[in-house]
């Protein structure tokens, strides 16, 4: 797989980025990452997985920076470095908070752009796309179009943005009803979605060993439950499958971290690169690098993943 990548930039990265949020019960703090040079540069609005933090995903987020990316990731309210009780109001919306979360930054990029030492005036704003991880896929899952039914009035909502223009999903949950447990249809109604909607283009990343969604009873599925964002959403192009792989596909989620269970840096560059050359496809910047991405892992004999698209 030949791709034609740059040289990394040097990375400047501003943390904590406090955001006023009226009504979330406490502000929201935020990191953004920027390449030292380059302008017109697009965007990625990242959500972490359930607990995590701004501090995690390092893997992903210094390869996108260091290749042309402003990379921006909030703390959600799920996070451990808060510290949130179980019985808090907010507990049940968790799912709702982390989307206005992603809203937020998005509405006060302003604020964001000049936080960043150098950075002002070089944001290209029409090119925005938005990635996440496990309960990240999800909530970025709704910035593209995936709706909830809401638990509290019944109805599907439609919490779209169309300042997104795509979005990667890592490891993200299916669909619920029947797929899900009954400890999930209770505990987690939320998982309760829909992809009809999401038609924002979208490549969803899974692994092929990936049991977690068993191992915390939220669905009687298998890891393919994880490849229903690709199946079921019009806006879902391409689903790459690595072999082997478990829930932090390789190692993700930070550097050395104790999450990792399969840990794999070969897997975990082809991923670094796969998803840049994608999003840059999506976002009309160039299109070499995710031709030559899919004409290597189209072959099912690759020997990490496959890429398949509609």
């Amino acid at each position: 797989m030949e791709l034609k990548i740059t040289a990394p930039s040097p990375v400047v990265s501003v943390k904590p980025i406090v955001l006023s949020a009226p009504g979330r019960g406490e502000n929201l703090q935020v990191r953004a990452s920027a390449p030292t040079t380059g302008r017109n540069l697009p965007i990625i609005v990242f959500s972490h997985g359930s607990g995590s933090s701004l501090e995690d995903y390092g893997p992903l987020v210094d390869f996108w920076a260091a290749h042309g990316f402003v990379v921006i990731q909030p703390t959600h309210l799920d996070s451990r470095t808060l510290g949130l009780p179980q019985d808090d109001p907010r507990t049940p919306r968790i799912w709702r908070f982390r989307v206005e979360d992603m809203k937020r930054i998005l509405d006060q990029l302003d604020f964001l752009e000049s936080a960043v030492p150098g950075l002002s005036g070089r944001l290209d704003r029409s090119r925005i796309a938005t990635a996440g991880h496990s309960f990240g896929g999800q909530t970025a899952g709704n910035l593209l179009g995936l709706r909830v039914l809401n638990p509290e009035t019944k109805k599907e909502e439609d919490l779209s943005d169309s300042r997104i223009k795509a979005g990667v999903l890592f490891a993200t949950a299916g669909q619920g009803g029947d797929s899900l447990t009954p400890f999930a249809a209770e505990k987690m109604p939320h998982l309760n979605v829909s992809f009809e909607h999401m038609t924002k283009p979208t490549l969803v990343v899974v692994g092929d060993q990936d049991d977690t969604p068993n191992k915390y009873q939220l669905t009687v599925r298998g890891p393919d439950w994880m490849t229903d964002p690709y199946f079921l959403s019009p806006g879902a192009e391409s689903l790459l499958t690595l072999f082997g792989a478990e829930h932090s596909l390789g190692g993700i989620a930070g550097y050395e971290v104790k999450e990792t269970t399969d840990e794999n840096p070969e897997r975990v560059a082809l991923i670094q690169k796969v998803t840049w050359a994608y999003l840059r496809h999506v976002l009309d910047i160039e299109q070499t690098n995710w031709s030559a991405v899919k004409q290597t892992l189209s072959e099912t004999t690759h020997s990490i993943g496959r890429i398949e698209s509609k």
